[in-house]
């Protein structure tokens, strides 16, 4: 059969096959409309629409990628503390080039840059309070480490001030549901704790927390200087020999400048010459390999960088 369509109005209706190529009066609005063989109009109106359609995931894709530059450009406009925009491929590809052209392989993990969860809530408080919260986090993890639930936290030398911190810390902990459970004996002076047994709760007191508060610490600054950097965290990279390192925190500034920073909540006097190696296997500037360490006093940061570099 042949197909009859106006072009006027879009009357549509199917005629013989001796009518086409020629030329007919719309029955509705009189218009003077072609003919055409069904199989060659619909293979016609398929091209078209296949055309179409691709332009239409051109136009898309120039869209999003404009609207994804705009928010990579501008992490001041962004909830740091609440995001995923992190975890999109166009705000670490500058790693994964500076990386693919040293032919060193690596694995992202996309749910150490996402910071909808509370873990860097828990981190900055720990970390910005260290002095006074340090007596319960390594409580947390000792009590974990032995494989048990129950923890009990005597109090009672505590200053005033001391216990306040340290009750609110505890409450914020429940809240968040780092803790099952959270009591305080305010006559006793004695907090008891239910510690939760997920094991992303157990790692995060076995030091994951400080990798937490050192990327926030360092997106707090890029967004405060407004500098333009990609940062991640907890990434796996592979070298051409076959061997393998997890680095803490790695970003690269605008002007392709690498740093590494390696984290270390406990004893870190053992892993020197690890790092020594890791810095020279990356071949990066010794100013641009940091190692972070809770409780050091300025002189001895000062005295280890000079022995190591």
């Amino acid at each position: 059969m042949a197909l009859f369509r106006c072009n006027k109005c879009g009357h549509i209706r199917e005629v013989g096959n001796d009518y086409i190529g020629k030329s007919a009066n719309c029955p509705k609005c009189d218009q003077i409309t072609p003919i055409y063989d069904t199989t060659a109009f619909v293979k016609a109106l398929i091209l078209k629409h296949i055309t179409l359609n691709n332009k239409l995931q051109e136009l898309r894709k120039k869209y999003v990628k404009r609207n994804d530059v705009v928010e990579s450009d501008s992490i001041e406009e962004i909830d740091i503390y609440n995001t995923k925009a992190l975890t999109q491929a166009d705000r670490y590809e500058s790693i994964l080039q500076w990386f693919e052209k040293r032919n060193i392989q690596v694995q992202v993990n996309h749910e150490a840059i996402d910071t909808t969860g509370f873990f860097d809530e828990i981190a900055l408080s720990i970390g910005g309070n260290f002095s006074v919260l340090r007596f319960v986090s390594e409580h947390i993890k000792y009590i974990q480490n032995k494989g048990y639930a129950n923890v009990k936290l005597d109090v009672s030398r505590k200053s005033p001030e001391e216990i306040k911190q340290i009750t609110v810390f505890c409450k914020e902990m429940y809240d968040y549901s780092f803790v099952a459970k959270y009591y305080y004996q305010k006559k006793d002076k004695i907090i008891r704790l239910t510690l939760q047994t997920a094991p992303k709760i157990r790692d995060f007191f076995n030091g994951i927390w400080m990798e937490w508060f050192t990327l926030m610490r360092l997106l707090e600054f890029f967004r405060d200087q407004k500098i333009n950097a990609s940062c991640m965290r907890s990434l796996n990279i592979t070298f051409p020999n076959g061997v393998s390192n997890e680095l803490d925190i790695f970003f690269v500034t605008k002007n392709n400048t690498p740093v590494c920073i390696e984290c270390k909540s406990g004893e870190f006097r053992q892993d020197i010459d690890k790092y020594l190696k890791l810095r020279k296997q990356l071949n990066i500037e010794k100013n641009q390999f940091v190692v972070c360490v809770f409780g050091l006093s300025r002189e001895q940061a000062q005295g280890m960088t000079s022995m190591y570099d």
